[in-house]
């Protein structure tokens, strides 16, 4: 059995994404044992972290051979000797792949202990230390250099500064604690660096602070293979109306060789600038970025001039990218999720107004690509059953590369239409049952097919908008 339970929702939430994943038409088609074992396996695996760390190289600046090579000594220094092997993903010749190792289950647990929050647990559990924030609570004798078993409160009930936390806790591994509990609690705002040292992780990831930056991004698998679906070419001019933190926005640029022109909109002024940051941190000067609401980035007034900033007259972008607010519940490792059913079924409507905005920004011939980092079936295959309805303009694409499998049954689309869509579902792999501690046996065709497939739960749907005739 996996090492954590299945991710913990509210009872409500958890039926309505059963109803979503047995519908009528999964159930004939597959079997209502079958379907309800597929729910229960993604349920567990969104518990636990992706088989692989992904990141992308920035081909601007260096070749992957090079940039592989840098890796490779920089994993060398972190695994203490541990040989980890690096991939270049086949179909994605800018993606490298790390295997993450684990769940290793034969950790001795310590006296001393430290709960942090679950964001806190859930980066953890993909190679990052304990930074101070995230602390809440730590044993009344804890020291600095003391060695600290770790772990996270899913429910969120620990409080904090507690001397001990008796509620419910997952394990996630041993560290070395940088300070003291009176430190800790000091109450003094400055300190927000690393407060423990991990050093025995229960999944053993390779850690990327500030590791080859300029070369680097981190990445989610299938966010990597959406830039190369929209497939953008130099001299055109893109957009990206959801664009914060940059990631997609950034791979877009490299993917045109930076030239011609990205629009990356945002609404929040700090997401903003850290996409000027991304950009200007990988040398890419195609970029504009603007603090803006995507739903209001359709010119009304035609008269009106913008000088080029938003909001744009209709048919202004060869292609756009609508990597949709959506909500979340394909994030992995997420071993608590406190939503509501209201919170989780509000994104429809506002991906929608988003759609009608980008239909119109968009010129005829031009390409437009939704996708979100969700599983529900209401906030991506209903979505594209509804676009496609709305909007007879529209024509659904097939996909290059085509990594995930297709859609899922229940919206109403052809089977040649489900065809056409990238739905990444983790459950397709089987449940971990070992301790994972080699990979010296594994080839590297299984590793591929492991990553394409152990990865986060996603969703890609590619449009092109038909000329006027």
């Amino acid at each position: 059995m996996p090492v954590f339970p299945k991710i913990s929702l509210r009872p409500e939430v958890e039926n309505y994404l059963k109803e979503g994943f047995m519908n009528k038409e999964v159930i004939t088609s597959l079997g209502k044992q079958e379907a309800e074992r597929k729910f229960q396996t993604l349920l567990h695996h969104l518990s636990h972290p992706p088989s692989f760390t992904t990141v992308r190289v920035n081909t601007r600046l260096a070749s992957v051979e090079h940039v592989k090579s840098l890796l490779l000594d920089e994993l060398q220094k972190q695994s203490n000797g541990l040989s980890v092997p690096v991939l270049q993903h086949p179909d994605l010749q800018d993606v490298l792949l790390i295997p993450v190792i684990g769940p290793r289950k034969n950790i001795k647990k310590q006296q001393c202990e430290a709960i942090v929050g679950a964001q806190c647990g859930n980066a953890v559990l993909r190679g990052a230390h304990v930074y101070v924030p995230g602390i809440v609570s730590a044993s009344k004798f804890m020291k600095a250099g003391d060695v600290i078993s770790v772990y996270s409160d899913i429910k969120g009930k620990c409080k904090k500064g507690a001397k001990e936390f008796d509620g419910t806790k997952v394990f996630l591994g041993n560290g070395i604690s940088e300070l003291s509990r009176k430190e800790l609690f000091s109450g003094l705002p400055e300190l927000k660096g690393i407060g423990i040292r991990m050093t025995e992780p229960v999944y053993l990831s390779p850690s990327f602070d500030n590791v080859l930056p300029s070369y680097l991004f981190l990445q989610n698998l299938p966010s990597a293979v959406v830039a190369h679906v929209l497939n953008p070419q130099p001299g055109e001019k893109i957009l990206d109306l959801c664009a914060a933190p940059g990631g997609k926005t950034t791979h877009i640029a490299a993917l045109m060789h930076d030239q011609g022109e990205v629009i990356a909109l945002d609404k929040i002024s700090s997401k903003v600038e850290k996409i000027k940051q991304n950009a200007l941190l990988l040398g890419l000067n195609s970029i504009r970025a603007f603090c803006f609401d995507g739903t209001k980035a359709l010119q009304i007034e035609m008269f009106e001039d913008t000088e080029g900033n938003p909001p744009f007259l209709p048919e202004s972008f060869d292609r756009i990218l609508l990597d949709a607010p959506c909500s979340g519940m394909g994030q992995r490792p997420n071993m608590a999720c406190t939503w509501t059913l209201k919170e989780v079924t509000s994104y429809q409507p506002l991906q929608r107004k988003l759609f009608s905005v980008a239909v119109q920004l968009l010129k005829p011939g031009g390409v437009l690509v939704y996708s979100t980092c969700t599983i529900t079936l209401a906030e991506n295959e209903e979505q594209v059953a509804w676009a496609l309805r709305t909007f007879p303009c529209l024509q659904l694409q097939p996909q290059e590369p085509q990594i995930g499998g297709e859609g899922m049954m229940g919206a109403g689309l052809s089977f040649e239409q489900l065809k056409q869509l990238q739905r990444f579902d983790p459950s397709v792999v089987p449940l971990p049952d070992t301790d994972i501690n080699s990979l010296g046996d594994t080839r590297t065709e299984d590793m591929i097919w492991l990553a394409n497939k152990d990865c986060i739960g996603f969703f890609i749907a590619k449009f092109v908008k038909c000329k006027s005739t």
